[in-house]
C-alpha cells in the first residue's frame, strides 16, 4: 500500500537506468519560470498543463520520455498521461534526482 502511495504521489526512488538515461529525452514539466531557475542540462520544457498540446511532438522525442518537475508529483501525472497516450515514459521524479544520475 506504501508503494501505491509513494507512487501515486511522486515519491518512489526513482531511479533510472543507465539505458534509459543514454537512450531517452528528458522533459521537465515544469513552468518555464520554474525550468529557467534551474534545469537538468539538455531536457527540455514542456509545461504539464501544455502536454496535450504537445503530443505530436512528443512522439518525435527518442523515448523513453523521462519526466522530471520539484517533487515529482507532476511528473508522475506526465508519465501516466504519456503513457496512456502509447508514448513511453517514465517518471523521473525531480529534477536533481535526475541529474544525479546522469554520468559523468
Amino acid at each position: 500500500m506504501l508503494d501505491l502511495i509513494n507512487n501515486l504521489f511522486g515519491l518512489s526512488d526513482n531511479s533510472l537506468s543507465p539505458e534509459d538515461l543514454a537512450n531517452g529525452t528528458i522533459v521537465d514539466v515544469r513552468s518555464a519560470l520554474e525550468f529557467q531557475q534551474g534545469h537538468v542540462p539538455g531536457s527540455i520544457n514542456i509545461p504539464l498543463q501544455e502536454l496535450d498540446r504537445s503530443l505530436l511532438k512528443l512522439r518525435q522525442l527518442q523515448q523513453p520520455i523521462i519526466t522530471c518537475c520539484v517533487s515529482g508529483n507532476r511528473s508522475g501525472m506526465a508519465a501516466r498521461q504519456l503513457n496512456s497516450n502509447g508514448i513511453k515514459a517514465i517518471n523521473g521524479g525531480p529534477w536533481q534526482n535526475v541529474n544525479r544520475q546522469l554520468p559523468g
